[in-house]
């Protein structure tokens, strides 16, 4: 079982109001192969919403208490980053997902780039706060650019 951003199959939750749908991702639920969630949403946080970005760190900074989650009016929205990714977390273990495909870029999603906290477009390596905190507790993270579905396997005759 694969847990997805719910951006990612066509929900309306972006932080903007808009999706990023991703027909095989789709078809993954639709199969009942994988289950969404808006780590955003699941926080306590409104769609639309403002952008917000991870200001003096990564994800893991932001779990640790060493980094903020600011809206670019300077709103402090770290406990519902947090909230949001616990939620996720709790999804992920009770359907027993040991993988997650998220959004890239992300503050909560991002699994290898994430905005930079200047609000400029401006990139950094680095994990959003729910991918951090399923990578932290076992699941395998990726993005919608990283995914690699599996192999065929070939037919035994």
């Amino acid at each position: 079982m694969k847990l997805i951003s719910a951006c990612l199959v066509g929900c309306h939750c972006r932080y903007d109001g808009g999706s990023n749908a991703v027909d095989p991702f789709v078809k993954m639920v639709e199969n009942g192969e994988a289950v969404f969630v808006c780590p955003e949403q699941l926080g306590g946080l409104s769609t639309p919403r403002p952008p917000a970005q991870i200001v003096g760190g990564t994800g893991e900074d932001v779990l640790d208490g060493n980094a903020k989650v600011l809206t670019e009016s300077g709103a402090d929205v770290t406990a519902e980053f947090v909230r949001g990714a616990q939620e996720a977390l709790r999804m992920a273990k009770l359907v027993g997902a040991k993988e997650a495909i998220l959004k890239e870029r992300s503050p909560s999603c991002g699994s290898a780039l994430i905005y930079d906290g200047t609000f400029t477009k401006g990139k950094r390596p680095g994990h959003g706060v729910t991918a951090a905190l399923l990578e932290r507790n076992g699941i395998k993270v990726c993005s919608e650019e990283t995914y690699e579905p599996p192999k065929a396997k070939p037919d035994d005759k």
